[in-house]
């Protein structure tokens, strides 16, 4: 889709309302006429089955549909906790009624349903970054995309856990790893809750749906059957004609650098491979500093992942934890959710937080977009000043608030949607 202009006017005709169940089909054609796909019946019906646990919201011309969202009823960690986070996907538009404010009529429709239920904040994985910047996303977490070249061992500066490794069948793998997940699911923000449904059929699915001559998935476990899970990968492997096998690793959670290392020792160590590619880690995954040899392990892409909006400003900072003393007047910019813009004081420590509007100076002014880019920690809000993106109206206003949104690990996501 095109970008729409910043407040395209609604036609009257044009109605915003939920999608039927008996409707979902035909919001699937819409989606699939949009992004240019035409999967087959099985994935189809994968689709359907995912649509009917999401929130559903239609643009009506007259009885055309002629625009589509759903929402998936995440939950999602944030420093300190997690929140109930609507998590958009399927965002279509038909092509013969863009720039007419249906994207934006939906989103707002979206928004006000997110406020009414109590999620101060919403998420989505952008097919177009230029599209939803201007609604008030910001990318709050990154990924790298990481190769590891395995024709020989690899090298460590760190020696890795010698606890047994064991292959776990992966129709015994969500009540094995989904204990791990819940456990550790936490320490990071941006991390989806996921139910057994999403690892059997997100996570754990027979056939790779982007390239086929993928193996089924391969789950190795850290630890021994009487002790706890230190951690586990997920991956799968491709022989290639004219190069060593390729081991695409999926997810890797460990315990300690020495728990990660061995799973990453494990990986580079599989017969008839030679090439490591893992799409979506961590930008502070140790592996960047306990491997020895940088030229074996590079870092080949760098992308944002999930992007955040602050539906309810005030919420979202009263309902995260805090590392340091801040007191600022921040001036939010939000012209979609005027509710949220203005100026309001943050007082906020590791002993709680407050968020009121005041009529004192600004020491910041930021848009809500970089305000939610910043929220889980990822982002320091100096950069977007430094970018001339925020103003600083009090010489280290985001120098604070940037020690005070700072987590110990950096945000990460991985779960598409």
């Amino acid at each position: 889709m095109d970008m729409e202009p910043v407040h395209p006017p609604v036609p009257p005709r044009i109605q915003f309302r939920d999608i039927p169940e008996a409707g979902i089909d035909r919001a699937l054609s819409l989606a699939y006429l949009v992004f240019h796909e035409s999967p087959e019946e099985e994935k189809r019906k994968h689709h359907h089955d995912l649509l009917l646990g999401c929130t559903r919201i239609g643009a009506y011309d007259g009885d055309e549909l002629v625009g589509f969202l759903a929402a998936f009823p995440f939950t999602v960690s944030v420093p300190g906790g997690e929140l109930p986070c609507p998590c958009l996907t399927f965002v279509s538009v038909a092509p013969t009624h863009r720039r007419r404010g249906v994207l934006s009529g939906m989103l707002a429709e979206l928004f006000a349903r997110s406020a009414a239920d109590g999620a101060p904040i919403a998420s989505l994985w952008a097919s177009e970054d230029a599209i939803y910047g201007r609604f008030g996303f910001g990318p709050a977490t990154l990924g790298h995309t990481v190769e590891i070249d395995s024709r020989r061992p690899l090298a460590l500066r760190i020696t890795p856990d010698d606890r047994p490794l064991r292959l776990v069948d992966p129709s015994d793998a969500p009540d094995l790893l989904g204990e791990y997940y819940d456990r550790t699911r936490t320490d990071r923000a941006g991390r989806l809750a996921r139910g057994e449904a999403w690892w059997r059929e997100e996570w754990l699915v027979e056939e790779d749906e982007e390239d086929d001559e993928l193996s089924p998935p391969r789950v190795v476990v850290l630890g021994d059957h009487a002790g706890p899970v230190a951690g586990y990968a997920i991956y799968r492997t491709k022989t290639r004609d004219d190069a060593p096998g390729l081991v695409r690793l999926d997810e890797l959670e460990a315990d300690t650098p020495a728990a990660a290392a061995a799973l990453w020792r494990y990986l580079a160590s599989i017969d008839l491979t030679g090439l490591i590619r893992a799409w979506g880690r961590p930008l502070d995954d140790p592996l960047h500093l306990f491997a020895a040899d940088r030229d074996q392990v590079r870092v080949t892409g760098e992308f944002p992942a999930l992007w955040v909006r602050l539906v309810d400003v005030r919420k979202a900072l009263e309902s995260r934890s805090w590392a340091a003393p801040v007191d600022v007047v921040l001036d939010v910019v939000d012209d979609r959710l005027p509710a949220n813009a203005g100026r309001h004081r943050l007082t906020a420590s590791p002993d709680g937080c407050a968020y009121e509007a005041t009529e004192a100076p600004a020491d910041l002014t930021i848009d809500v977009r970089d305000l939610a880019a910043g929220y889980l920690g990822g982002t320091k809000i100096d950069a977007f000043v430094r970018a001339g993106l925020a103003t600083e109206h009090t010489p280290g206003a985001a120098a604070a608030l940037d020690g005070a949104l700072r987590t110990v690990q950096l945000p990460h996501t991985v779960d598409e949607f």
